[in-house]
């Protein structure tokens, strides 16, 4: 796979801290990055597909805020049942 050299600007303490994590790890500063690159788009593309999911599920049976609080009163309640 082709590379592509980038530049990129950090504040001095949080460069500090990437090497220094880089370091605890074993590895270089380009390494951490692009592992927290990839992770960082991997994880809104799982938020994406969420909502996404969220609001077909919304279109097919609409939820209330009533229906919410409802929820989350009858929860509350089975959790101090629930309790020693």
């Amino acid at each position: 796979m082709r590379t592509v050299t980038v530049n990129i600007s950090f504040q001095g303490s949080l460069l500090a801290e990437i090497d220094a994590e880089a370091r605890r790890e074993s590895r270089s500063r380009s390494e951490l990055l692009r592992e927290a690159a990839r992770m960082y788009v991997q994880r809104q593309r799982r938020w994406s597909g969420l909502f996404q999911l969220g609001d077909a599920l919304q279109e097919r049976e609409p939820v209330t805020e009533l229906m919410v609080a409802d929820e989350i009163a009858q929860y509350r309640a089975e959790k101090k049942t629930r309790r020693p």
